[in-house]
This record gives C-alpha cells, structure tokens and sequence, in this order.
C-alpha cells in the first residue's frame, strides 16, 4: 500500500477569513462564535482571522472569492443560516451558496469550510447554532485547518 496523507487540527501559522451573512444574524453569529472559538483553540492566533459580512447566503460565495483570490489567506470559513420558507427561494438561495463556495474551493485552490446552515425551521437552525447538534460554525472552521494541512501534506509528499 502507497502512502495515507491526513490533515492535522493545529492552525498554528495560518491566516484565515470568515465570511458570514447579516441576514438571520441571531443565528449566524454563534456560528462565528463557535469557528473563532474552534480556531483560537487549535493554535490560530486571533490576529490572524478576519471577518467579511456579507448581506445573505446568496452572497457568501462572491465575498469568499474576493478574500481567495487576494492570495492572503490559507482557509476561508463560509458562514451563514438560510431556513426555510413557503416559497421556491429557499431551494435556490441555498443552493446557489452551496454550489458558489464549492467552486470557491475548487477554482482558486483554497480550502473553504462551508457552514451555511440550510434548515426547515429556526429550531432547527438553533440547535446546529451550539445546542443539540453542535456549532456548525467549529466544525467549517476544523474541516478548513484540516484542509490547509491535508493539502500541505500532499504538496511536500
């Protein structure tokens, strides 16, 4: 068997940017909580993570491409909470941001942790905000420091 690359937890070093929505901003701000948290905790140094806020979940992928190609960054953290309506614009809202910030990640290079909350209810919305199902907000920030190193891994091999 060849060769296992893993990404490691420690964002020792690194530079990254949070992007996050204004809209549903009761909900998205624990989530930016919860990703600076993650990241101070795994060696991040606090001056190093910027944040951008952008208007809605629409938007996230323009502003994560901007901090991408400005070449400064090791990681961005797409932040956000679309919840569900009674009309069509929640299936394009949501996905369009999804598919937006993948081809972020894709097109430039750099790692995007996608935290884009997309739920039927707000309930549902506050509990992925730091209750029953976790911070979804730490778990971007986790999965884009593994990216960075995962990738590093790749690079030196």
């Amino acid at each position: 068997m060849g060769r296992t690359f893993v990404g490691t937890l420690s964002g020792a070093g690194m530079r990254i940017a949070i992007v996050s929505t204004r809209w549903n901003d009761f909900i998205v701000e624990r989530l930016v909580a919860g990703a600076k948290d993650a990241a101070l905790r795994h060696g991040v140094d606090e001056a190093k993570i910027d944040h951008a806020i952008a208007p809605g979940a629409f938007e996230v992928p323009f502003v994560a491409r901007k901090l991408a190609a400005s070449g400064r960054y090791d990681a961005i953290v797409a932040l956000g909470c679309v919840i569900r309506g009674a009309t069509p614009h929640f299936d394009y809202v949501a996905g369009e941001a999804a598919r937006g910030v993948a081809s972020v990640a894709h097109d430039t290079g750099v790692p995007v942790g996608f935290g884009v909350l997309t739920v039927d209810t707000i309930e549902q919305a506050i509990e992925r905000a730091g209750t029953k199902a976790g911070n979804k907000g730490a778990e971007a920030m986790l999965a884009a420091i593994e990216m960075v190193n995962l990738s590093r891994a790749i690079e030196e091999a």
